[in-house]
């Protein structure tokens, strides 16, 4: 299913693609975007996870860095019977994390400095087995596509309004101003409705399905409430693009009032309400 969907997405992309050449240049212009879109579905399908690492600002990291996140991961993964994924740490203040890859034969884990200042390790352990069950569901794939195009769309809208404003002297150039206006304006919303889409109930089941493996519900609850705490404390200083802000365990667009109503997320409240039943249930801590 989560290829199906992933193919819908490219499928998306192509014809948005189409659509704005159209809108530019013509049916020469459709034809020329459409090898564009065909390039950027190449693009996001093999190299999407690199794409989104350096979008976040992730560098790879050491085990003699990061010795406790090492120490968790291979514990988890070995358990599960999961590749060791490699390890990235973000130089942020927002407490997060996030999984990405198009395979577990190909994923990454990435932390930021500041989880690992504010996270217990049982806290901790429940955030990386929430990501690692990403990786066992395989849906990082169908997210890190998403993010890939999420950050095309933005870009693409730019492009159209830089050509579309170019010039201002007929009823032509005038009708190309008022496309690449259009498209400025509703591709972030665009991107925001197909990371929406894909987004919500898979955090629900890495919720759920890390929680079984690790057996730490209530940890799980404990950290999303402090990583979300932390994100509104730190939205002035978040730097995360819109595009990559449905990969995280918490969103990092927690303090805009305005992007909540596109909210990737499911409310930390019911997520923490949802947690609590499973430790019932299971009888852990």
């Amino acid at each position: 299913m989560n290829y199906f969907k992933t193919f819908l997405l490219m499928f998306g992309l192509l014809v948005l693609m189409m659509l704005l050449g159209q809108g530019l240049g013509g049916s020469q212009g459709m034809m020329s975007f459409f090898f564009i879109g065909l390039a950027m579905n190449f693009i996001s399908y093999w190299f999407s996870d690199k794409i989104v690492l350096k979008m976040s600002g992730a560098k790879p990291a050491t085990e003699g860095e990061l010795p406790q996140v090492y120490r968790i991961v291979r514990k988890i993964t070995q358990e599960w019977g999961l590749p060791m994924p490699k390890i990235y740490l973000m130089e942020s203040p927002v407490p997060n994390a996030f999984a990405t890859g198009r395979n577990p034969e190909h994923a990454a884990v990435a932390v930021t400095t500041a989880i690992l200042q504010i996270l217990d390790e049982k806290e901790l352990t429940g955030v990386l087995g929430h990501e690692l069950a990403h990786v066992k569901n395989r849906d990082i794939l169908i997210s890190t596509v998403a993010a890939a195009i999420a950050g095309a769309i933005m870009m693409m809208s730019r492009m159209a309004f830089f050509f579309g404003m170019g010039n201002r002297d007929d009823d032509r150039d005038r009708s190309g101003n008022i496309f690449g206006l259009a498209l400025l304006i509703l591709a972030p919303i665009a991107a925001s409705i197909i990371q929406m889409a894909i987004s919500r109930s898979r955090e629900y089941a890495a919720d759920a399905g890390g929680s079984h493996l690790t057996r730490m519900p209530l940890a799980l609850a404990s950290a999303l409430k402090k990583l979300q705490s932390g994100a509104e404390r730190s939205y002035a200083a978040n730097k995360v693009s819109p595009a990559t802000a449905h990969l995280f365990i918490v969103s990092p667009l927690s303090g805009g009032s305005f992007i909540n109503l596109f909210s990737t997320h499911p409310p930390i409240p019911e997520r923490v309400k949802r947690l609590e039943e499973i430790a019932r249930q299971i009888g852990s801590r």
